[in-house]
């Protein structure tokens, strides 16, 4: 993963245990799961992640776990390990330490203190969605107000200060899509909301996939280009300057699987194209299908030095001409006659991949 101010991190990922009493039917190791059990002690886990730290072989540390019996106590378990790390270890490097559903509000403070990144799992957008994944589970009395108090905690932390070599940085979750008849609308919404208010850093998105022997082994696969449609929107949200309100989604409440999110909008509003390139502000830029913020950048960079004069330089500066050309002018004059083909499909998306469940003792979504 890449670490703000610390380029790439390779991260030891490490579920402290698979037992576990909730009934989320998507996972293999919901408490019917016919999977093989085991538990990592506290000691363990900081003993064979320390060990594989010195040999070079990890940075830093994904912490999760199953959920036996109390949250709070397998908790308890996993800070525990963590404090080892910090206190005995002296390890100052980046710890991922996913939340239970559960946890107590102490545990989240104390986790913000000893970790840099907390997550909680919110799976769906809202509480009819989430008990039918799990009946145990509380959206809006546990995971949502848990989130919340852990991006105030983190807010907090960073106008304070951390101490000298443990950043904190905001928290994450993810959602499980497809799985409980959810729309992309609603999942976008709440992400739009949270991260507005800086209570959220980003999230994650996977696509449902079915696992044998789990409750949800019959339901239908969700493509995992809906997944990639859901990235790319977040990312218009969190790094492109878009409002929710701007995106564009289907008489069903989801993204369109045939133009990525942004090309999505452009299309829809015609008037604001094309822009000159030799005037449009990076905001502007920013908005076009193939211009990403860095290129933005280095257009309004390369602007400065010299005239930007023909296509190549604008392949030189990154863009992607033959996503972008329809909504760009050069020098007075547009650089493409008609809007990119757009390839058609033989299948729609997903319907060319087998439908057979996986088979797998571990959650297809449990490390992110």
């Amino acid at each position: 993963m890449r670490y703000p101010g610390q380029g790439v991190t390779r991260l030891m990922r490490v579920m402290q245990t698979n037992a576990c009493s909730l009934s989320c039917g998507y996972c293999p190791t919901f408490c019917g799961g016919k999977v093989q059990r085991t538990y990592l002690q506290p000691e363990e886990v900081a003993r064979v992640f320390m060990g594989a730290h010195r040999s070079g072989l990890a940075d830093g540390l994904f912490l999760t776990s199953g959920v036996p019996g109390r949250p709070s106590k397998m908790t308890d378990r996993m800070l525990a390990a963590v404090d080892l790390l910090r206190r005995r270890e002296g390890f100052r490097g980046y710890v991922h330490l996913k939340l239970l559903p559960g946890a107590e509000p102490a545990q989240v403070e104390t986790a913000v203190r000893l970790a840099s990144r907390v997550s909680i799992n919110l799976e769906a957008p809202g509480d009819a969605y989430v008990r039918s994944l799990a009946r145990e589970k509380d959206f809006a009395g546990d995971l949502l107000p848990k989130l919340e108090l852990a991006g105030r905690l983190v807010l907090e932390r960073s106008r304070l200060g951390a101490p000298a070599g443990l950043p904190t940085v905001g928290p994450t979750t993810q959602f499980v899509v497809g799985a409980a008849g959810e729309q992309d609308r609603e999942i976008l919404g709440l992400v739009a909301r949270l991260e507005r208010h800086g209570l959220l850093h980003h999230a994650h998105f996977s696509a449902f996939q079915p696992v044998v022997g789990t409750p949800l082994e019959g339901r239908r696969a969700t493509p995992a280009a809906r997944e990639a449609r859901l990235y790319q929107a977040e990312h218009l949200l969190r790094q492109y300057g878009f409002e929710y309100d701007e995106l564009i989604f289907g008489a069903d409440g989801n993204l369109t699987l045939h133009d990525d999110p942004k090309t999505a909008w452009a299309l829809a509003h015609p008037e604001r194209f094309p822009i000159e390139v030799s005037r449009a502000s990076y905001e502007a830029l920013v908005r076009v299908p193939g211009i990403g913020p860095a290129t933005a950048r280095a257009l309004v960079a390369a602007r400065r030095r010299s005239v930007i004069r023909w296509s190549g330089d604008l392949r030189a500066a990154g863009v992607d001409v033959a996503r972008a050309a329809w909504f760009l002018m050069l020098r007075g004059r547009r650089l493409a006659r008609a809007p990119r083909p757009r390839q058609l499909r033989l299948f729609p998306p997903g319907e060319h991949l087998t439908q057979a469940p996986f088979r797998t003792p571990v959650p297809p979504c449990a490390y992110r």
